[in-house]
């Protein structure tokens, strides 16, 4: 991100010697620092600006903000005022909005005590050069301060008034003018602009070691066979991909197959197995050799070709620019952690036939719901308390700041689930996976309860068309002991059932509307994704009908673009009737 000065920085210096006029006198401005002046120069270029609630751009500032005060009801000077934000809250607020795209409802039920108002994350500019950054607010108004029957919006009746206005005005202006050269010496020490001009110009390997490497660890670890072993032997996962796979040959049938982070190849077989004419698996760990050596192994190497490299820098043999499938086993817990998922959109961006390409899977749902969860928090907090005599229980206070992966019991969960994000494999920009969603979660549970945590799952589907599944299609729930193979896995060395064929144009039809899918949520088999819970320090004290509702924001980590940062803002009600709104709580988790 590059950040546009009006002048270079102030020093400490400029800083420390600037002055605030008393009096009307213009020879004071001859001193000021020039930066100021220049600041001044650059606001009166008429530069475009974007609204805070669509993606429209208008000519002025002036122009977004009246927008969005006649579409969608909202006046940041007002809010400021509401808030009583400062300079600094009043840039917060800005970026916050920029960031999470709450709606004017979610920020009207905020309180000017969320973390984000002391978070010097929030100063830094979202929207480069972004004009409401440095439009004064309503707060230059001299109302307060005027004499008498005089106005900001009215000339001064007489000589004194005139004055006394002038000298309030070179007051605020050169306050202003501090808390502005303030801000940019705060955004340029947290940007550290000259530590970064450094590394771009150093030469050597020393650039490389200075930035981050997320991937070397993350494909390091899919080298061994533990992780794999674990995966495939996740009947849920493994045979809903191979029922998808084998069951729908006309869908495979002679099609260039890309298979992204292959792992052992389970998933190429599937489709060399179902009639495609070609795959290419991808992987850019260790595990792509043995993967080659698998494939040799069960006859396949003229169909199946091994790739070993990131999907974002290979190409594909044969002169091949494009495919018919992408299939992928991308999702992690949480379904975004890892981030994987950014490699796959990538391979489809560059690969997928853009005219009938399918992914596989086609869609998946982010779910999340009120969850009793005293055996989590007495497994993970409140053993500690007394460990052969002794008081451990500080090791339980990271418990509520990073994400726990476990499963629940179906009994544990007291709420419908609430949809926060429906991800269409075929549409979806690698953009919209930092994002928040509003939800609204209502106790069903028959008696007073404490819930301890919310829990988060995802369902998977599996379309031939790629086309999303309706709403009203619900995800299957494979119970223990149910029956999830047969129909594609041979056993003990025989052969799978024979299904029987139809004819002519139906076939095609059916296979068309096929739905496969699987759930890791609390009321289906667990799957080794579990379930991602969310402790809450302060339980909530529950019947039925009580509603819990707030924000849910999740992004990318910025010190591991693999993990994710995840912030719960929420209130409770008695009732989805009851006017009484309890204090917003917030809390930030890790999921790593």
């Amino acid at each position: 991100m590059s950040i546009r000065f009006a002048a270079p920085p102030p020093t400490q210096n400029d800083v420390d010697d600037h002055s605030v006029s008393s009096g009307s006198d213009s020879e004071d401005y001859a001193e000021e620092d020039n930066n100021f002046e220049d600041w001044v120069s650059d606001q009166a270029e008429i530069r475009p600006c974007q609204s805070l609630f669509e993606d429209r751009s208008f000519p002025t500032a002036a122009g977004a903000l009246a927008f969005d005060k006649a579409s969608h009801g909202f006046d940041l000077d007002a809010a400021s005022t509401k808030l009583k934000l400062d300079l600094h809250g009043r840039i917060r607020l800005i970026n916050f909005i920029r960031k999470h795209k709450p709606t004017p409802k979610d920020i009207g039920n905020l309180t000017g005590v969320e973390s984000f108002f002391s978070s010097d994350e929030y100063l830094i500019p979202v929207v480069e050069d972004d004009p409401l950054l440095q439009l004064p607010s309503d707060d230059w108004s001299d109302d307060e301060d005027s004499p008498s029957g005089a106005t900001s919006s009215s000339p001064p009746s007489d000589l004194s008034s005139a004055l006394k206005r002038i000298q309030i005005l070179e007051q605020k202006l050169s306050q202003a003018q501090k808390d502005m050269i303030d801000y940019r010496t705060l955004v340029t020490q947290k940007l550290d602009i000259s530590n970064i001009i450094e590394i771009i110009n150093e030469q050597g390997p020393s650039t490389s070691q200075a930035i981050r490497d997320d991937d070397s660890h993350y494909f390091q670890s899919y080298g061994y066979n533990d992780i794999h072993a674990v995966m495939i032997q996740d009947k849920v996962r493994t045979s809903t991909y191979a029922s998808f796979i084998l069951t729908n040959p006309i869908l495979f049938r002679d099609a260039i197959v890309l298979d992204v982070g292959c792992g052992t190849g389970i998933l190429s077989l599937f489709a060399a197995k179902s009639g495609a004419k070609h795959v290419y698996a991808v992987d850019a760990s260790d595990i792509a050799e043995k993967a080659e050596k698998i494939v040799q192994e069960n006859g396949l190497e003229g169909v199946i070709t091994v790739i070993r490299g990131k999907v974002e820098e290979i190409t594909l043999p044969d002169e091949v620019t494009h495919v018919d499938i992408i299939i992928s086993e991308w999702m992690g817990y949480a379904l975004l952690y890892e981030s994987m998922l950014d490699s796959v959109l990538h391979a489809r961006d560059r690969f997928l036939r853009p005219d009938g390409g399918v992914m596989a899977p086609s869609q998946c749902r982010i779910m999340l719901a009120l969850c009793e969860g005293s055996e989590i928090l007495k497994d993970r907090v409140g053993f500690w308390g007394d460990v052969y005599g002794f008081d451990l229980s500080v090791m339980a206070h990271e418990a509520y700041d990073e994400a726990i992966v476990d499963v629940v019991g179906p009994d544990s969960v007291v709420s419908e689930p609430y949809l926060l994000k429906d991800l269409h494999l075929k549409s979806i920009t690698s953009r919209q996976l930092d994002f928040s969603s509003p939800f609204t979660l209502t106790s069903t549970s028959s008696m007073r309860t404490k819930i301890h945590a919310l829990v988060l799952y995802f369902d998977t589907f599996f379309t031939t068309t790629s086309e999303p599944v309706p709403p009203e299609v619900p995800v299957r729930l494979i119970k223990d002991g149910d029956v999830t193979l047969a129909e594609v896995w041979p056993v003990g060395g025989k052969p799978p059932p024979k299904r029987r064929a139809s004819l002519g144009a139906n076939l095609k039809q059916k296979e068309d509307q096929r739905v496969t899918s699987f759930s890791t949520g609390p009321t289906s088999q667990p799957t080794h994704w579990k379930q991602t819970i969310f402790l809450l320090r302060d339980p909530i004290l529950a019947e039925e009908g009580t509603v819990v509702s707030g924000m849910f924001y999740c992004k990318k980590s910025e010190g591991n673009s693999r993990e994710l940062d995840v912030e719960i803002h929420y209130s409770v009600r008695k009732s989805a009737e009851s006017t009484s709104v309890g204090d917003m709580v917030v809390q930030i988790y890790k999921v790593r």
